[in-house]
Parts: structure tokens; C-alpha cells; sequence
């Protein structure tokens, strides 16, 4: 890359800097800017809040994708094609005729395009065009039969019959649009129509110059072959059969068919037509027997011999009652030739004009009218390339800062006002408004890679019942909790146009929202496992009642059936497991009670303090796993899950995060609200409890270094907190403790002695 000459001012946002973009020459040099700097270097070409016709326009390879050397080769052009580039900078709607660079060859013919479309729409005297003014294209050339675009339509033609020629190109081979809208003819419909045309006739003369062999009853011969046609396998089956018959006289019953079938079809309602009918031979078969032309034909088949007769038997072989196997050879033998010339036919799509109508337009000049026709068209080819060119000026004028914006840098994402480009809409749900709402077309191959971003994420279905539209979006939710964020959730999602969508969450990706949330986590865990533990063993003792109430209701209806029941004996392995089973519980209780009674010796400060150290450690993984995950929190896998190439790690801190997601607040200045009549009265005795802990605390602090009495002049002194007062007693007690065991001693040596 190129040395950079031009001094690039940046400013940090999302933990790392980026490039401002303040002037059109910032514009003009992003292709010395070192790309390592760029945020993104690819961005989808659909599913953006950004106009696609601007973006297709900039995709110069249709790939779907806007890559930075395309955004670059846009700004570029655009850039030379103004007088101060600076207006790529202004993004204004319009662009001022003045403002057209028509210094250069390029610049003068946009110019002067845009000067003849402003006529065309009858604003002749306006100073300045607009995208609404170049977007309606064949509007602008409604009005021209000849625009550059290598397409021709019937109104090109002065001559009328060079527009019939037109009219029957279109009517046999279809057509294609032109600029200004109508059905007109391209250098490829024209090739094909005439080498149509040449195929078709030259297949005509073919039957022309061998028409006693391919004719052989002239215009009738067509008629004759589809008779032939339509009975050829049912007689080639009845001579197939009588040759068997021939063959072996033991197959003659086989081959016609047996009495029994007779039997079922004369039980049924017969038609001529009956499938079952149509199914049989066309006539009672026997060896060498000729087949009938009239009596004794398959009723089913009669109409279809009638016709074989007289389309074709009569005309070629004379007068007959009935055909031979020879006499059948003979006939498709006739007709061969022309199945042949048939199968080989060419330029059919042309048929319906006639031969007549073709040979008129092979013998006239039509092609060569039509080319120069194409030739005028061509020649402005310029002038409608500058009408095109003044569309796409206006509109990169209009859009590309706002691309560069949210492409080289994403000043519009971090800074609050607009939303980015990426930014589809506004999810409500759960009385939070998350403003980072990108579409996904699959939400299973967008939710694969996502979860890198460390971010809690809802994909939701979106619908509106009025239309019937679908889409899929995918939220970020940045503050709050997910207590209440489950599969099913129905939300409102607005979109960018404030459209209301009804929203319904389909899948989640589960990460922390806040240090505060894992705070909790774990308790909350324990509290739902303690209930699904309730509800378990609920269940089992309902069931257990139940099936307990059932025994004992067959016991009493047995009563009188029923054996003395003998004696129960004593289970001696399960009065040992149970023995063993007490005194675990029986360790476990003397283990804790081991331990609380350390603590309770504690002065009540440290035991409030070791409490909180407890609830630290309880929480202490989950919240570090919290904040490991939230300080890596970014854009960058949400945005490449879904087509970009983003180029740095756009972070998502938590003080950005709650900007991004709202919670529910009362407005400034709102009345406080009534009392709820329904609501329970609210226990006083956790508060209570609350301030003497407080109070207990901080009196057994100031007491541990001496405060307490000092300070209240030896007049508050409780026992309970007064670690002096406590080790009194406790010195006390074991002084007794040394007294009785010193005289239990002495007692013990007075009686050995006696």
C-alpha cells in the first residue's frame, strides 16, 4: 500500500480507535489508509437499513457482498465527478446541477443528462435532481425508441412491415423490455428468428422434393399416419398373438381370454368404451387369421379401425373387409417416410406464421432493416450510459458517507444518535427495549457462531397478521436478568419504518447480562432445584397415597377371602443398612454442629463477616465468570455470523451495553402511584431483623477495640456482644470445670486408700 500523505484524525470508541471521516478528501484517501484500520472490510449487500439499489450499484461483481476496494472505487468516482468533494460529506437528497464537475467528458455528459431528464419530467427549470427524479427509469425513457440498450421494440420500425416482422418475432419467440418498458426484440431474438425461419422452410422443401415418398397421399397423408398411430400397438399385439396361436395351438385359449372374465364383466353395466373391454384382443384371435375391419372387431376399438380404414387402408391398399398381416406391413411401410421427414422437423416454434407468411419475410429485406434499426439504437448507447451514470452520481452523493460510516468505522453504532446501518428495529419484551436487532435469514447457522460474542442473545420469529410477512431477528439483551426470558415469549418488534411486528422467541443463547445477575444465580439455582425437588417427591407421595388408598379398598373388598397373614419377620440386613444409615446423619449433624459452634464462639462482627464470606464464595465463580465474559463482550461474531468481515473487536462494555438495552422506569416527574388494594401486607420482622443485626454489628465492633464502653462511660454494656464479659465467663466456667475434676480426683485417691 501506498504511503499515506494525508493526516487522519481518530477518535476510540468500543476500546479501540478509529478513523474520523469529517471531509470529502477523508473520503477520497481511504485507499491509503492502512486497512488493518478499517473496521469492517465486507458487509452484505441485503438485509441492511441502507438502500439496496445504492448498495447493488456499489457491488460491481454481484457477488452480494460490498468489499473495501468497491467502496473505495465508489468514492473515487463519485469524488471526481464533483466539483467539491466535500459534498459526499453533506449527504443531502438532492444533488445541485451546479455541483457536476462538467470539466471532464464524463462529468459534462452527466450533466447533461441530468439537465434532459429534469425536461423529460417536466421540470425544466429545476436546479437540482433527486434520486425520485432517476429512480423510475422507464419513465425517463417512456417516451424514446431508441436508448442505448441494444433492444429494439415494434414503434422503432417507420415501415410497417418491419413492425409486423417485430410483432411476429415477439408473438413466436418471445420478447424482451426495454429501457422504456415496452416488449421489443435483441441481436440474439433476431439470429434465432431467422435461422428459425430458414430451418423450417428448408424442412418444407424437403417434403416438396420427395413428396411420393413422403406424401404418398398428399396433404391427407398426415391424417393417415396419426390413424396408424393410434391402433398400431393393438394390431401389432392381435398379429403378435395369431402367430402364436400358429405356433403352438395349446396357447390358443391363453391368448384370447378365458370364459371366467366374461362372466365378471357381464355382471357390470358395459360401455363400449369399458377399460376392462379396451383391454382385450381387437379380434377373436386364431392361427394365420386376418384381422376384421368391421364385424367382429373389439367393440371397445371399432371407431379407432373405422378410422385406420378409411384414412389410410382404403386410400393406399383399396377397398377392404379385412386386413392381413402383410397387408398391415405394407401400410406403415407406405407411411414410414414420412414419420421420418415428421421426427426431423425443425424451426416448429415459426409454424403458426405458415409457410407462406415465411417464405414473404425470408424473400424480403426485413433482417437488414432490423440491423439498422439496431445500429441507431446503439449509437445511444452513450447518451443513455450518462442518464444511468447521473442515477448512480445521486445516489452514492446521497448514501456513501452514511456506508463509510458504518463500514470504515462504526461512528453511527457507538455514538448514540442514528442507528447503525446493521441495526434493523426495536424489540419490546419483558418491559425492556433492546435496540440491537440484527436480521438473520438462519437463525441455527447465525446462533453456531454468535455465542463468541459473549452476549445474551434471543432469536425471534416476527409476523404480521395483516400482510402475512415473515422474518427473523436476532436481540441482544445488555441489562437486566433472564429470569423470565424463556423459548415461547411473545414481544412487539418495531422496525425501522415503525412498522409492529408480533415477536415470539424461538432460541437463546445463554450468556451473563450483569456481575448482579450472577450474583444471584446460584441461590436462585438452588431455590428451583429445592422445588423441582418438592414437586418430585409431591408427586411420588400422591402417587404413593393413592396407590395405598387402592390396596387397602381391595383389601376391605377381599375381607371376607382373605388368609390370616402370618407374622412379619425381622429384616436383619435392613435393620443394619438403616443402623448405618442413622449414623452417617448422625456424623453429618455432629460435623455441622462442630462448626456452628466454632462460629458461634466467634465475637458477632467476625461472624457477620464470615457469613458475607460465604455468600462470596458461594458466588464468587459465577460472578468472575461473569465479568471474564462481559470484558470480552463484542459485535464483531454477531455481525461476521451474518455475511461481515469485521476487522476489529468492537466491544460492548456494560456502560454501553445499558444504553443499548432499556429497562423499565417511571418518566421524570410521574405521580407516585396508589397504593395496590390487592397487594400483601409487607412483614415488618425482616426489616426488624435487618436493623438489630446492623445495630448488633457495630456495637460488637466499637466493643472488640474498646470502644463501647469507653465511649458510653462503662453505662452500655450487654453481655451478649461484650467479648470481655464472654471471656470472663467462659474462664469461669473452665476454672469450675479444674475444681470438680481436681476434687473428683482427690475423692477417687481417698477411697483407694481406705
Amino acid at each position: 500500500m501506498a504511503e499515506t500523505t494525508h493526516t487522519w484524525r481518530f477518535f476510540r470508541a468500543g476500546g479501540f480507535d478509529q478513523v474520523k471521516l469529517e471531509t470529502g478528501a477523508d473520503l477520497l484517501n481511504l485507499d491509503q489508509l492502512d486497512q488493518k484500520l478499517w473496521v469492517a472490510l465486507a458487509c452484505p449487500a441485503s438485509g441492511l437499513e441502507f438502500d439496496r439499489q445504492t448498495l447493488a450499484l456499489i457491488d460491481s461483481d454481484n457477488d452480494g457482498r460490498v468489499r473495501a476496494p468497491e467502496l473505495i472505487a465508489a468514492l473515487k468516482w463519485a469524488g471526481g465527478l464533483l466539483k467539491n468533494p466535500d459534498d459526499l460529506v453533506k449527504a443531502g437528497s438532492s444533488l445541485p446541477l451546479a455541483s457536476i464537475n462538467d470539466a471532464t467528458p464524463e462529468g459534462k455528459a452527466i450533466a447533461s443528462s441530468a439537465r434532459n431528464i429534469l425536461s423529460n419530467l417536466g421540470k425544466k427549470d429545476a436546479t437540482a435532481i433527486t434520486a425520485a427524479d432517476t429512480a423510475d427509469v422507464a419513465k425517463i425513457f417512456a417516451q424514446t425508441v431508441f436508448n442505448g440498450d441494444g433492444i429494439i421494440v415494434p414503434e422503432s420500425a417507420g415501415e410497417e412491415a418491419t413492425k409486423s416482422v417485430i410483432a411476429d418475432v415477439i408473438s413466436t419467440l418471445g420478447s424482451v423490455v426495454d429501457r422504456s418498458g415496452k416488449a421489443g426484440i435483441d441481436q440474439a431474438k433476431i439470429d434465432a428468428f431467422f435461422a428459425e425461419l430458414a430451418a423450417y422452410d428448408g424442412w418444407i422443401k424437403k417434403s416438396e422434393s420427395e413428396a411420393a415418398s413422403i406424401l404418398p397421399l398428399g396433404p391427407a397423408t398426415a391424417a393417415a399416419v396419426a390413424a396408424v398411430k393410434a391402433v398400431k400397438a393393438k394390431v401389432d399385439d392381435y398379429f403378435g398373438r395369431c402367430r402364436l396361436a400358429a405356433f403352438d395351438p395349446r396357447a390358443l385359449a391363453a391368448v384370447n381370454r378365458e370364459e371366467k372374465e366374461y362372466l365378471a364383466l357381464a355382471a357390470k353395466d358395459l360401455t363400449i368404451t369399458a377399460a376392462e373391454v379396451a383391454g382385450f384382443p381387437l379380434a377373436t384371435v386364431a392361427a394365420g387369421k386376418p384381422l376384421p375391419l368391421g364385424l367382429g372387431i373389439n367393440p371397445a376399438w371399432a371407431g379407432a379401425i373405422a378410422t385406420l380404414k378409411a384414412a389410410a387402408i382404403t386410400p393406399l391398399l383399396g377397398e377392404r373387409a379385412e386386413l392381413t398381416e402383410a397387408d398391415w406391413a405394407a401400410v406403415t411401410a407406405k407411411l414410414g417416410a414420412f414419420e421420418c421427414w415428421q421426427a426431423g422437423k425443425a424451426g416448429a416454434a415459426l409454424e403458426k406464421l405458415g409457410i407462406e407468411r415465411i417464405r414473404a419475410i425470408l424473400a424480403g429485406n426485413s433482417k437488414a432493416a432490423l440491423a439498422e434499426l439496431l445500429a441507431k439504437d446503439k449509437a445511444e448507447e452513450g447518451n443513455a450510459n450518462s442518464i444511468a451514470n447521473v442515477d448512480r452520481l445521486v445516489r452514492y452523493v446521497r448514501d456513501l458517507h452514511r456506508l463509510a460510516t458504518n463500514f470504515v468505522n462504526f461512528e453511527d453504532f457507538y455514538n448514540g444518535g442514528e442507528p447503525a446501518i446493521f441495526q434493523v428495529g426495536t424489540l419490546f419484551l419483558d418491559q425492556r427495549s433492546c435496540q440491537l436487532c440484527i436480521s438473520v435469514e438462519d437463525a441455527g447457522r447465525h446462533a453456531s457462531m454468535a455465542p463468541m460474542a459473549g452476549t445474551y442473545l434471543a432469536y425471534v420469529d416476527c409476523v404480521r397478521k395483516g400482510s402475512g410477512e415473515k422474518r427473523s431477528v436476532m436481540a441482544a439483551f445488555t441489562d437486566g436478568d433472564s429470569d423470565n426470558l424463556i423459548v415461547g415469549r411473545n414481544g412487539i418488534f418495531y422496525d425501522r419504518q415503525g412498522r409492529d411486528w408480533d415477536a415470539t422467541i424461538t432460541k437463546i443463547v445463554d450468556n451473563p447480562i450483569s456481575i448482579r445477575q450472577a450474583f444471584w444465580s446460584p441461590y436462585k439455582k438452588l431455590v428451583r432445584m429445592i422445588e423441582e425437588q418438592i414437586a418430585k417427591r409431591a408427586a411420588a407421595a400422591d402417587a404413593e397415597a393413592n396407590a395405598k388408598l387402592a390396596k387397602t379398598a381391595e383389601v376391605a373388598a377381599n375381607a371376607d377371602k382373605a388368609k390370616p397373614a402370618e407374622p412379619k419377620k425381622v429384616d436383619v440386613g435392613a435393620v443394619a443398612a438403616m443402623g448405618v444409615a442413622f449414623g452417617a446423619i448422625g456424623t453429618a449433624f455432629a460435623t455441622i454442629a462442630g462448626y456452628l459452634s466454632g462460629l458461634l464462639k466467634l465475637p458477632f462482627w467476625q461472624l457477620c463477616l464470615a457469613l458475607v464470606g460465604l455468600l462470596l464464595l458461594v458466588s464468587g465463580p459465577s460472578m468472575l465468570i461473569a465479568w471474564l465474559k462481559l470484558r470480552k463482550r463484542n459485535l464483531g461474531p454477531i455481525l461476521d455470523a451474518n455475511g461481515w468481515a469485521v476487522n476489529a473487536r468492537a466491544k460492548v462494555n456494560v456502560p454501553f451495553g445499558t444504553s443499548l438495552t432499556s429497562v423499565a422506569k417511571l418518566p421524570p416527574g410521574s405521580l407516585p402511584a396508589a397504593a395496590d388494594k390487592f397487594a400483601e401486607a409487607p412483614a415488618a420482622w425482616p426489616k426488624l431483623l435487618a436493623f438489630v443485626v446492623a445495630v448488633s454489628f457495630v456495637y460488637s465492633l466499637a466493643n472488640h477495640f474498646d470502644l463501647a464502653p469507653v465511649l458510653s462511660e462503662g453505662r452500655v454494656v450487654i453481655p451478649m456482644f461484650d467479648e470481655k464479659a464472654r471471656q470472663e465467663r467462659e474462664d469461669l466456667k473452665k476454672k469450675q470445670a479444674e475444681e470438680e475434676e481436681a476434687a473428683k480426683k482427690k475423692a477417687a485417691e481417698a477411697a483407694a486408700a481406705k
